[in-house]
This record gives C-alpha cells, sequence and structure tokens, in this order.
C-alpha cells in the first residue's frame, strides 16, 4: 500500500467511525467519500475527495494536487458516471456529471472562492480541472 493508499484507508475509516457523532472533515473542510467503478478493472474504489455544496448539490473537483493528469477517480466516473456518494451521515447513489459552460464556470469561482488552493492547482497544468456534479438519482 502507498503512503497516500495508507492516508486515504485512515481518513475513511475515521470518516466512517464518526459519522453518527460528528463527519470528519478533511482538515476542517468538508468530505465527500465516493465510490467509483474502475474504468478498466470493474472494481470499485473509494476515495476521500473534498466536498462543495450548491444549494443540496454535492460536486467534486477533480484536480489531483495540480497534477498534469486526471486523478483515476475522475477517469472512472467518466468511464461509469454512476457512484456512491458518503456525505456528512448520508449515503446516496449519484449520477456524476461533468460541468460545463457557465455552469461549470459558476461551481468553480464558487469552489476557488471558497478554497483558493484550486484556482493555484489550474495555474501549475495546462489541462482544464473538471467539476463533477453528484447529481441524486431517485428511488
Amino acid at each position: 500500500m502507498t503512503e497516500l493508499q495508507d492516508r486515504n484507508r485512515k481518513l475513511i475509516d475515521a470518516f466512517r467511525i464518526s459519522r453518527e457523532k460528528d463527519p470528519v472533515p478533511l482538515d476542517g473542510r468538508p468530505l465527500v467519500i465516493l465510490t467509483t467503478t474502475g474504468a478498466k478493472s470493474g472494481k470499485l474504489h473509494t476515495t476521500p475527495v473534498r466536498a462543495f455544496f450548491d444549494g443540496d448539490r454535492t460536486f467534486v473537483i477533480a484536480s489531483k494536487g495540480g497534477a498534469p493528469s486526471h486523478p483515476d477517480w475522475y477517469r472512472n466516473l467518466v468511464a461509469h458516471p454512476e457512484v456512491t456518494a458518503e456525505v456528512g451521515k448520508e449515503t446516496f447513489k449519484a449520477q456524476a456529471v461533468v460541468a460545463t459552460g457557465e455552469e461549470r464556470a459558476r461551481l468553480w469561482t464558487k469552489a476557488t472562492t471558497t478554497e483558493p488552493a484550486f484556482a493555484e492547482y489550474q495555474a501549475k497544468v495546462t489541462r482544464q480541472i473538471p467539476v463533477v456534479i453528484l447529481e441524486r438519482r431517485k428511488g
């Protein structure tokens, strides 16, 4: 297990243990535990991701800390957009939708106003960092 995988596993475990009382944020910032289906493997992968909110919608940013490539979880949800999200005390199925145009710009501004590090990540790369909306599935 890599250092990052070990860190993520500990964060996921702490989140799940504490979620009935007070869900563990990422250094004081909200988290979503995102479970995707592997683009190639078809296996389930669970990753902690910084959560943002737009009314009752949850969205995430596929920054990978300003790396030149997209994170694996993003490639997974593009291939298989049905995901499971754990936010606070709630777990729900969602359709991952990559935001575009004006909606992406608005959500990006909202995220970078809240968390300026994401603007710094964007400045480091030539790729446009994706904004992904987790649209709750009904039923």
